[in-house]
């Protein structure tokens, strides 16, 4: 049993990581830097303090770093457990109620066989979940789930890019409650808001270091530098405090 509960909980925590990446995601965080952030708050390692701020920074994001972290935790005190038992002398022969093992395997032995499967079932589990095909289908079966359910807000802000002081690169597009809409750059006075906007990219086609005169539609992709704190809130038209108020 106890071998048993030590592979499952392996498959569990890759999928639990998994699903902290692709919530990371839809909340804006850039993909691979979702998929390190998850894999860091369900293990405890990893943090850097410029990449933590993209977390810590957000109140949607800060809830799903505390599940990993607690689920983490959860996850590496059974792991501990079941393996100090998977490899005691006797534990697969008792476990799998066939005593002929014993027999089979002898006693001095059986840890060593416990630790082979342990070892190819990790190894099974890491192709398993590097394999491009079946993640992209997990990938897009626990994104629809999540949306589905309402589980995450999906936001229109990613940020990109962290740079010192609170600045940085990030990708937002325009939707009908966006307060520049149907603006041109000029008046939309994002120069005055310290947002210098690089490209605007519709329908597929980018429009690199736009003039003043270039008009916002809804739809566009704007990709902007500046404090993310003015971007969220002045392009994207949403504020982090006000953003979901049921979390806490």
């Amino acid at each position: 049993m106890n071998l048993l509960l030590f592979v499952a909980t392996i498959l569990v925590s890759v999928v639990v990581v998994r699903i902290g990446a692709v919530a990371f995601d839809l909340t804006g965080v850039e993909w691979t830097q979702a998929k390190f952030q998850a894999l860091s708050c369900f293990s405890g390692t990893g943090f850097t303090t410029r990449e933590a701020e993209i977390i810590v920074s957000h109140p949607q994001r800060r809830r799903i770093a505390s599940t990993l972290m607690i689920l983490g935790n959860a996850g590496l005190v059974t792991l501990i457990a079941t393996f100090a038992n998977s490899i005691r002398g006797d534990t697969l022969a008792k476990e799998v109620n066939l005593p002929f093992l014993s027999i089979v395997f002898p006693g001095h032995v059986v840890p060593y066989v416990n630790l082979i499967i342990i070892v190819t079932a990790i190894f099974v589990a890491f192709k398993l979940f590097t394999n491009n095909r079946f993640s992209r289908k997990l990938t897009l079966k626990v994104r629809q789930q999540l949306i589905k359910k309402n589980l995450v807000h999906v936001s229109s802000f990613q940020e990109l890019l962290i740079a010192a002081g609170d600045y940085g690169v990030s990708s937002v597009e325009i939707t009908e409650e966006s307060p520049i809409k149907n603006l041109s750059l000029k008046q939309s006075r994002l120069r005055q808001r310290d947002i210098t906007v690089l490209a605007i990219d519709r329908n597929g086609k980018t429009r690199p270091n736009p003039d003043g005169e270039a008009v916002i539609l809804p739809g566009d992709r704007l990709v902007c530098f500046g404090k993310l704190e003015n971007v969220r809130d002045t392009v994207a038209g949403f504020r982090l405090e006000n953003h979901n108020p049921d979390m806490k």
